[in-house]
């Protein structure tokens, strides 16, 4: 219950129109008693002989005023016109209520849609805003069909949950409260007796939804394994076909559809099982009502028949909202049980943080330096005793086997990741000081894989600076190689480049994201296999646009190119974490060591 009630805390800039809704929701339930009400002195109308305030005497203790007024009013227009325009006036004022509590429902409902739609809003900006401030390193442990089932079917499913319980836990108390107001002014002795059963019946149907919430779970996390596979699959269908595993993924799948289909079904066995259950146990409290008032009935202890009449339309206005309550109590429990699945990324710890009074670097004057720097990942170290400076203007190549930290070290410079151990400092100061904004700000990164979005051409050019011109934009173009093509297409910079860039070719791509890079202008690259999937024409235009792009600007360049890497101001040799070796190309040539193995075994071509 805390955790839904930390939801409704989230909603408080609607509490206006929690209140409209309570009021609202009040004076519908309020008229739609009086209809009922109403049937009292209907029947008293057909089936008294003599007059009508005759029988407000014989009425239960504490109706008096209203209904006096009620009977009053009714034998002066029998005085007048008779009985049948009597009965005539019964009509209209069953309708005019009626009329009143749908109008007073439906306002009800107005106030509560921006109240549900707030929830989606609230959680889906929540769990945006958390997934952009995570590090890199937490979605590399998550399935990201996961995640996007999470940001998807689980807001989707907490709105529900949370507006059903919230309908259900304000509206259906106050319908009973009000039935049990108007049972009390019937009969005080009847109502008591009803109470001894209400109970009984409550506590059989609140043990139905206890064990949901496990299940509940499971369908969730089964929901994102879905949505996992069906991504690996859209993104990896020609290698499943070229490979004939259209057999395997397809078993895989549908044994992830059969598992959900059994677990969807106990549920949905459990949550059908209240309704029959209070229903079943609301007919048996009726049994009870109607024997235990014909009593009175019968041997006349103050309760008309029109009274009991009365009395028993009324009380069985009382099953639903008790089985509303009932569902409102499973949402309660459905809502806690998405909200788990949320909390783990909400609540996920941020391990790369804003400092509390950051320093904002304007510009890169003199060095990156990494002092005994350390990085352990999953208690598994990745860089050990790391000890380097890149100062302005040059630029530092990182060469090793896959797994030697080359790509972790980069990352450490625009705080992707936070290191373990020692000290990384630009411009003499702790990196951690600066604020992530401005640090970032001041360096660009081009990647293996080029990562562009469904957007135009300029659009993805101008990411990092969303204010630039279309000239600036050109000149970007021109200086990373890319301008020809992009002219070439129909709708030149406003092409659309498809999910990914997939009416790009491979090295069209990658000259877009060097045009990108360029046009923030950064005075630190970071670049990071830029060349290495390009066929030898791409990587033709790419390396000279690389080249145009480190012009005085300080690089770090992770590379198995020797094309890339020769003219180095240092080559960084790596092995499992740790320099083995550092200097020119020709210096690491002649030490005739690691790197040169490097070389003859291929791994820097």
């Amino acid at each position: 219950m805390k955790k839904f009630i930390r939801i409704i805390s989230y909603i408080r800039e609607y509490k206006a129109y929690m209140a409209w809704y309570s009021l609202f929701i009040t004076l519908s339930i309020v008229f739609g008693l009086f209809s009922l009400g109403m049937l009292m002195p209907f029947m008293d109308l057909i089936f008294q002989k003599g007059e009508l305030t005759g029988v407000i005497n014989t009425a239960a203790g504490g109706s008096g005023n209203i209904k006096e007024m009620v009977y009053g009013f009714l034998q002066e227009i029998i005085d007048a016109h008779g009985k049948v325009t009597a009965l005539g006036w019964i009509c209209v004022a069953i309708i005019i209520n009626i009329f009143l509590k749908n109008i007073f429902l439906y306002l009800s409902y107005y106030f509560l849609a921006p109240i549900r739609n707030a929830v989606t809003r609230k959680y889906s900006r929540l769990l945006y805003e958390k997934i952009l401030q995570l590090p890199i390193g937490y979605f590399t442990e998550q399935r990201k069909g996961d995640i996007l089932s999470r940001s998807s079917n689980d807001i989707t499913e907490l709105e529900n949950s949370v507006i059903g319980a919230l309908e259900g836990l304000i509206k259906e108390p106050l319908n009973i409260l009000g039935i049990l107001i108007f049972l009390f002014i019937i009969s005080v002795k009847l109502t008591l007796f009803v109470f001894i059963l209400l109970p009984l019946a409550g506590l059989i149907v609140g043990r139905i939804g206890r064990s949901l919430k496990k299940n509940t779970n499971k369908a969730q996390v089964k929901w994102g394994e879905i949505l996992s596979q069906m991504e690996e699959t859209l993104t990896g269908l020609r290698i499943i076909k070229a490979f004939n595993a259209e057999g395997r993924v397809k078993k895989q799948f549908f044994a992830l559809v059969d598992e959900i289909f059994h677990i969807k079904n106990k549920i949905l066995n459990k949550r059908d099982l209240a309704s029959p259950v209070s229903e079943t146990l609301g007919v048996i409290i009726l049994c009870g009502v109607l024997w235990f008032g014909g009593r009175l009935v019968l041997n006349n202890e103050i309760l008309t028949g029109s009274s009991f009449i009365a009395y028993v339309a009324l009380f069985s206005q009382i099953i639903n909202p008790s089985k509303a309550l009932s569902q409102a109590a499973y949402n309660v429990t459905r809502g806690n049980a998405t909200l788990d699945r949320l909390n783990e990324i909400l609540e996920a710890p941020l391990t790369v943080e804003e400092p509390t009074s950051p320093i904002q670097l304007a510009e890169f004057k003199q060095s990156i330096q990494f002092e005994n720097v350390q990085f352990l990942y999953q208690d598994t170290s990745i860089l050990k005793d790391i000890n380097l400076t890149i100062q302005k203007g040059k630029s530092v190549a990182l060469v090793g086997s896959s797994g030697a930290g080359k790509s972790t070290l980069a990352d450490l410079v625009p705080r992707f990741h936070d290191v373990s151990a020692g000290n990384l400092f630009i411009d003499g100061k702790n990196i951690k000081d600066y604020s992530l904004h401005s640090l970032r700000n001041l360096i660009s990164i081009v990647t293996q894989e080029p990562i562009l979005f469904n957007d135009t051409i300029a659009a993805n050019i101008a990411l990092g600076k969303p204010d630039a011109t279309e000239a600036e934009i050109m000149e970007a173009a021109k200086i990373a190689n890319a301008y020809d093509f992009i002219i070439k297409k129909e709708g030149g910079f406003q092409s659309m480049i498809g999910d990914r860039g997939s009416k790009l070719s491979g090295g069209e791509r990658q000259r877009l994201t060097i045009a990108r890079a360029v046009l923030k202008n950064p005075p630190i690259l970071i670049l990071d296999e830029a060349t290495s999937a390009l066929d030898t024409e791409s990587e033709k235009l790419v390396q000279e646009a690389i080249n145009n792009m480190m012009q005085n600007r300080t690089s770090i360049v992770i590379a198995h190119r020797l094309s890339t890497i020769r003219h180095a101001d240092e080559i960084i040799v790596l092995q499992k974490g740790n320099i083995v070796e550092r200097g020119s190309h020709d210096a690491l040539i002649a030490q005739n060591g690691y790197y040169r193995k490097l070389i003859e075994m291929q791994e820097v071509k």
